[in-house]
């Protein structure tokens, strides 16, 4: 199963996240709800290079199945919103495929 943790200060602003572990939904190559977590998490923080000056501490398993990108400055609305973007995505996967992924709030 992917987890996805999402990390939250007392003003409610986006201050991190990792997303660890394998849908296995189907075989390496063939797993959608992989390919789709993949692509949205990954497309938010390309995001983030591209459309702000901000640039996050970012942790990646050489192999896969894990990345953990932190914010030390929540101030910046643009980069909050390409994240909040990241998680109603990421939700919608979730409803569809729940077994396969999770979301969790700290």
């Amino acid at each position: 199963m992917i987890k996805v943790i999402v990390a939250r200060n007392s003003e409610q602003h986006i201050t991190g996240f990792t997303m660890s572990g394998h849908a296995d939904f189907d075989v390496h190559g063939k797993d959608l709800v992989c390919a789709g977590a993949s692509a949205v998490v990954f497309g938010s923080v390309n995001a983030l290079y591209a459309l702000t000056d901000y640039e996050p501490a970012i942790d990646l398993a050489e192999e896969g199945g894990y990345l953990s990108v932190k914010l030390e400055d929540t101030s910046d609305d643009k980069v909050q919103l390409i994240l909040e973007t990241m998680i109603v995505s990421l939700t919608t996967i979730e409803s569809e495929y729940n077994e396969f992924i999770k979301l969790e709030y700290e």
